[in-house]
């Protein structure tokens, strides 16, 4: 059986599109909320046959989890070859659908096979040395092909998995359940990085004056270890007393067995990398997409190089196209978007490269450094190539950033849109004894406005 992962956030139109391109027969609902969603739309899924609820009761043509165990133990006694059939499935087996965000229209099913994904799990276990007495905190939705096949990969290892009860929750979890490692989407690094500096910056002169003393000698220390040189002992010396000062503390709010974060989805900035790493508490990145099962790379955790996304794994070929494209080739690529023939042959070439989309560059010793989207590219009005990602990725680590996007298609200049962060931002009204009746009000204040500008343009 072919299984078809749905977001719980999506609205009921999305779901109605996926689960009838998909062709399904049965959907397996985590609450009556999300069986509301389905009986919405179920006129239009002439498949559709069957409607499970885990949370929930039954009835009404919706068939509860005890229901269905009861069922599935009366087959597999009326049936005895039922299992047996059941496990034999091939490695060129259709094994997920997995349907993308659709940014650029519909969203278009991913076709992985078993092969695919255990492909992908056996090139991260030659990569990432963990083992049966690793525990991770898994905080990614299971939708997402990053967290499932992580997970596939520490369930044959091994590694005990525990779930975040929610992104709310995330830090006192990591207090709870002590893990060694960690997989997540840079968003998260991004915030307890943000969070670390502003405990810094709040906590006095003197508290200031240390972690900014801490960070510099971590900068040093790292950059002699990711250099492969060795640390001089004068440098040893100041960064075992940063660590004891600033570091260790880092640590243990962690839970203080941190073994490694995983980072993808996204670029991690190469700031956030060296310090987390200068603490002890090494990032790997890495880099794929849904149609690559997902992971292209990843960055060696003995010798990372930050603001690249490392090495290709086992078994993928990578190469540069002359566009400055990221192509890819290995046992892990997709086999085609459902029903999407045209779609595929465009993303899948006639040598079997698959067109990532991305642009990149290779460097000498073969990591990889993600410069954009392909496109997202930006031409101005006079001809000219920006590339948007870093100029967001940069802005985006001011304490006063939510969000930011930069704009310039057939534009004199790019301009970029910014997403204040409101409680940074209302601190500091607050501090000068500024005066506004909203949120809009504030941010059209002078005063306001002028402090964003020098925060973006580090003036």
């Amino acid at each position: 059986t072919t299984d078809v992962p749905i977001y719980p956030t999506l609205p009921a139109n999305q779901v109605e599109y996926i689960l009838r391109d998909a062709g399904a027969a049965a959907v397996v609902c985590s609450t009556a909320a999300q069986v509301e969603k389905i009986r919405a739309v179920k006129s239009g899924l002439p498949s559709l046959r069957h409607v499970i609820v885990f949370d929930g009761p039954g009835g009404d043509g919706v068939l509860a989890l005890a229901d269905l165990e009861a069922r599935g133990r009366a087959t597999a006694a009326k049936y005895p070859r039922f299992k047996e059939e059941a496990l034999g499935v091939r490695p060129a087996d259709l094994a997920t659908l997995l349907y993308t965000s659709g940014t650029t229209g519909q969203p278009k099913g991913v076709m992985l096979t078993h092969d695919n994904i255990c492909s992908n799990v056996r090139a991260c276990v030659e990569t990432l040395r963990v083992s049966q007495d690793d525990s991770c905190l898994a905080l990614l939705p299971l939708s997402h092909i990053l967290e499932r096949m992580v997970e596939y990969y520490f369930l044959h290892v091994g590694v005990t998995i525990n779930y975040a009860e929610s992104i709310d929750a995330f830090a006192q979890n990591l207090q709870d359940v002590r893990p060694t490692i960690v997989a997540a989407v840079p968003r998260v690094y991004e915030k307890v990085y943000a969070r670390v500096l502003e405990n810094a910056h709040t906590g006095g002169a003197v508290k200031r004056g240390i972690f900014q003393w801490a960070k510099r000698v971590g900068e040093r220390w790292a950059a002699h270890r990711l250099a492969g040189i060795g640390v001089p002992p004068g440098l040893k010396l100041t960064h075992a007393i940063a660590d004891r000062l600033v570091f260790s503390k880092l640590r243990a709010r962690t839970g203080g067995r941190i073994k490694l974060f995983v980072s993808g989805s996204a670029p991690l900035s190469a700031e956030i990398g060296r310090f987390f790493y200068s603490a002890g508490l090494p990032v790997i990145e890495g880099y794929g997409l849904t149609e690559t099962s997902p992971v292209l790379t990843l960055n060696p955790l003995t010798r990372p190089r930050f603001g690249t996304v490392g090495k290709a794994i086992p078994g993928v070929q990578l190469k540069i196209a002359g566009d400055g494209e990221i192509l890819a080739k290995g046992a892990n690529i997709m086999q085609g978007y459902y029903n999407k023939p045209a779609e595929t042959r465009e993303a899948i070439d006639a040598e079997g490269w698959f067109h990532t989309g991305d642009i990149g560059e290779l460097d000498a010793d073969g990591y990889l450094k993600i410069t954009d989207r392909k496109k997202d590219l930006l031409k101005t009005a006079g001809g000219k190539y920006i590339a948007p990602q870093p100029i967001e990725n940069t802005v985006r680590l001011n304490k006063f950033v939510a969000s930011a996007v930069v704009l310039g298609d057939q534009r004199k200049f790019p301009i970029i849109l910014i997403v204040p962060n409101f409680d940074q931002l209302e601190r500091w009204a607050t501090e000068r004894n500024l005066t506004y009746a909203s949120q809009g009000e504030l941010i059209r204040l002078a005063d306001v406005q002028a402090k964003m500008e020098r925060e973006v343009m580090g003036g």
